[in-house]
């Protein structure tokens, strides 16, 4: 591609065409520089080949080399596939284990004609650009990396604590309740104990995946030491909804069955869920509730298992348990 792009340096100093193709691919260029996310990035290139060649749809997505697997970062307009007769497919090398792939698809013979004249534009555009795509790589991996627990890919405790302060800040004085569910896994260290690291690591994978099914988009999760799971709902404002949501993952966890050999032996455990409630009235800060869904999740699993306790209906909390 690097020939490409000198091919057209070296053509525009006498074809108007390839000046102004030159001129289109670095305002592109420029453009991205003020791009401050991936998805930005991705944005901002779908506009670019939106206003020079009429594309209506697009796909920018991350192809990781080593686990053989895609992210997709964006998409815009009707589905296609990239062995359509009409579409395009551009691989752009970051120098990283991540690939981005854009694709696109012409409506029409006539623009996929117009397009086909233009794949060496194309081709040198997405070369002079890689630098910047890979920079947001590069970033989105390291705001991933200091915010998302490694095994289970939810938030970390500091994550989620900072956004939640963010969401109360920008509400105002005056705001819903925001329920706070702390989640532990009965007898968690018997897992390892019994097999290894590995399986403890699935168990905690699959209780991510439950916990995600019955939360919104809105809500967050984050994963806290060893099998502890602390979930914040905000776009629930109902006690007895929020309670259901909690017994829902109970029994959903409870279901499920953890491959722990090659011979299809499987593994079911169960969960506890403490819970205490934020809101402008109590006067207590969100470490102080977190603290009180802890203590209420102790007292769940001082009750047995598969218990879910809410901090409130402590009768006396003075003399909870914390062992």
């Amino acid at each position: 591609m690097k020939n490409n792009i000198l091919q057209l340096i070296k053509s525009s100093a006498t074809n108007e065409n390839d000046y102004k193709a030159l001129e289109n691919i670095y305002q592109l260029y420029e453009q991205l520089q003020y791009s401050f996310t991936i998805k930005q990035i991705a944005e901002d290139i779908f506009e670019w080949l939106s206003r020079l060649f009429k594309i209506s749809n697009m796909t920018f997505s991350l192809f990781d080399m080593e686990k053989n697997t895609k992210e997709i970062i964006f998409e815009k307009g009707e589905s296609f596939y990239l062995d359509d007769s009409l579409s395009f497919f551009f691989i752009i090398n970051t120098h990283t284990k991540l690939n981005a792939v854009v694709s696109f698809c012409a409506l029409s013979n006539i623009q996929y004609k117009i397009l086909e004249d233009n794949k060496l534009t194309i081709d040198s555009a997405f070369f002079q650009v890689s630098p910047i795509i890979q920079s947001g790589i590069i970033k989105k991996n390291f705001i991933e990396s200091s915010s998302l627990d490694s095994v289970t890919n939810v938030y970390n405790r500091t994550y989620l604590i900072k956004n939640i302060n963010k969401y109360i800040n920008l509400s105002g004085k005056e705001y819903k309740n925001i329920f706070f569910l702390m989640l532990g896994i009965d007898r968690f260290k018997a897992i390892i104990d019994e097999f290894d690291y590995n399986v403890g690591d699935k168990v905690l994978i699959e209780l991510a995946k439950i916990i995600h099914t019955n939360i919104t988009e809105l809500d967050m999760v984050a994963r806290l030491i060893g099998d502890e799971f602390l979930i914040s709902i905000i776009n629930n404002d109902n006690k007895a909804n929020v309670i259901k949501i909690g017994q829902n993952i109970i029994s959903d966890f409870s279901k499920i069955k953890i491959k722990v050999d090659n011979k299809n032996n499987t593994l079911q455990k169960t969960i506890c869920i403490g819970i205490d409630t934020y809101n402008s009235t109590k006067e207590l800060s969100i470490d102080e509730i977190i603290k009180n869904a802890d203590i209420a999740l102790n007292e769940a699993k001082n009750m047995g298992r598969g218990k879910l306790v809410h901090y409130d209906e402590l009768n006396n909390k003075d003399t909870v348990e914390l062992f």
